[in-house]
């Protein structure tokens, strides 16, 4: 017996017998594809700092922690992959990255979440006319909503960080432009500014008449931040108290809406 088995042994691949090596079998077609030590140590360091961020990175900033050089959005994308059917996804926002809560599993996180205040009417009528129409003037922003705009509405606005004060108009009376903010996209979930409904999704959205005048048309937004040529920058020495004082200014007494500025 003992015999027999030593023959069979003798006899397997990759084992020497006499003077002929038979070649050992090749590697799975899975380990073939494992990445290397390095680029897994890579990934794991761009993984850590996803997780430990208390906001959206953005790829320079990921990039500095590795090697130059190395194809930073590539292996952003190897991550995004590895997380994509796990309970948080690597989503990009507002240009940047952050891990998130899976969409379908958001409902088990409510009874966690922070409750935030809701906006009335007229400020997110106020937020969606300056998203779409920016930069735009308070002026512009009462002829399109039809009614005079409160400074509390606006405030709110600011509060929140979703808008901000562009610059000046190159017009007489220098009226504040104003814009978006990259808080804006996060919270609405925004890569970009063009991720803005378009004039299809908002009719199915049923946001929109269908019976729209002919020549209708979503405008397109830009929030760059550079000015526009018809804009001019604020004037660096005028401190927020004073600002907050021109635009009481600008706004009057008799210049508040009807509507809450905020609703909870």
């Amino acid at each position: 017996m003992s015999e027999k088995l030593r023959d069979e042994s003798e006899s397997e691949p990759g084992v020497e017998t006499g003077e002929t090596a038979l070649l050992p079998l090749p590697f799975p077609e899975n380990v073939m594809r494992l990445p290397s030590a390095e680029r897994g140590e890579k990934l794991r360091v761009l993984e850590a700092l996803l997780f430990a961020a208390s906001e959206p990175l953005g790829e320079d900033m990921l990039a500095e922690h590795i090697p130059e050089g190395e194809d930073i959005r590539a292996l952003i994308e190897e991550i995004q992959a590895f997380y994509v059917n796990r309970g948080i996804n690597l989503v990009r926002t507002a240009g940047k990255w952050a891990f998130r809560t899976a969409d379908d599993l958001s409902f088990l996180l409510q009874r966690y979440a922070v409750e935030q205040r809701r906006l009335s009417r007229a400020a997110l009528e106020t937020l969606s006319i300056i998203a779409y129409h920016q930069p735009v003037t308070r002026a512009e922003i009462e002829e399109i909503r039809g009614v005079v705009t409160s400074k509390g509405t606006l405030d709110v606005l600011l509060e929140t960080g979703w808008i901000k004060l562009r610059g000046r108009r190159r017009v007489p009376g220098r009226p504040i432009t104003y814009g978006t903010t990259p808080a804006f996209l996060e919270h609405f979930g925004f890569d970009s500014i063009d991720d803005l409904p378009g004039l299809g999704e908002l009719k199915g959205a049923g946001l929109l008449d269908s019976n729209l005048p002919p020549g209708f048309a979503v405008p397109h937004p830009d929030d760059s931040e550079e000015l526009g040529e018809d804009e001019e920058p604020l004037e660096d020495e005028l401190t927020a108290g004073e600002l907050a004082d021109e635009i009481d200014e600008h706004f009057g007494e008799d210049g508040a809406e009807s509507e809450e500025g905020v609703s909870t």
